[in-house]
């Protein structure tokens, strides 16, 4: 296959990525802002937070909370969006999960920890919840997208279509 060819597959395979990330920012900014606006609020989240010692630093922010949690919900859509449509991946799921969860393993203590600096150092700003998420979540998109393909599914693209054939052929 030529070079020009790979690489306008590259792209649009990277707009593909951006576009299920998108709707995963969406699912992650939807429930950020339901639980930064509505549920913190609540007495029973506002005691939970100040009796939990287990997740310490995280947890003495909200805005720690509000992220993990949105956090959870947006990398299980895009995981499994990505996984069958953008990357056409039959590798092992359960491995493929393993190799996200291993690089969430590292961003998202990083994240989360810059995200309530920041949010704390710049408390002032309005807004800055919002901002703060919206740049996590730019580099979260770029660095998974390339741990995706370079890691979890390196050799591993495109066989879902090949297994789909091979089996047409053989029920033929």
């Amino acid at each position: 296959m030529s070079e020009v060819t790979d690489s306008k597959k590259n792209i649009f395979q990277f707009i593909k990525f951006a576009l299920f990330s998108t709707s995963a920012g969406i699912i992650q900014i939807g429930s950020f802002t339901l639980m930064n606006e509505a549920l913190l609020k609540t007495d029973f989240m506002q005691t939970l937070i100040e009796n939990n010692e287990t997740f310490g630093k995280i947890l003495t922010s909200e805005y720690g909370l509000c992220y993990l949690i949105a956090l959870v919900l947006s990398v299980l859509w895009n995981f499994t969006f990505n996984r069958k449509f953008t990357f056409k991946s039959a590798a092992n799921i359960p491995v493929a999960m393993l190799k996200v969860f291993g690089f969430y393993l590292v961003f998202t203590p990083v994240s989360t920890l810059l995200g309530i600096f920041f949010t704390n150092k710049f408390a002032s700003v309005v807004g800055i919840d919002y901002i703060v998420l919206a740049i996590t979540m730019i580099c979260n998109m770029i660095t998974e997208y390339l741990f995706c393909k370079f890691v979890v599914y390196k050799n591993q693209e495109n066989t879902a279509i090949n297994k789909n054939k091979e089996e047409k052929k053989i029920n033929v």
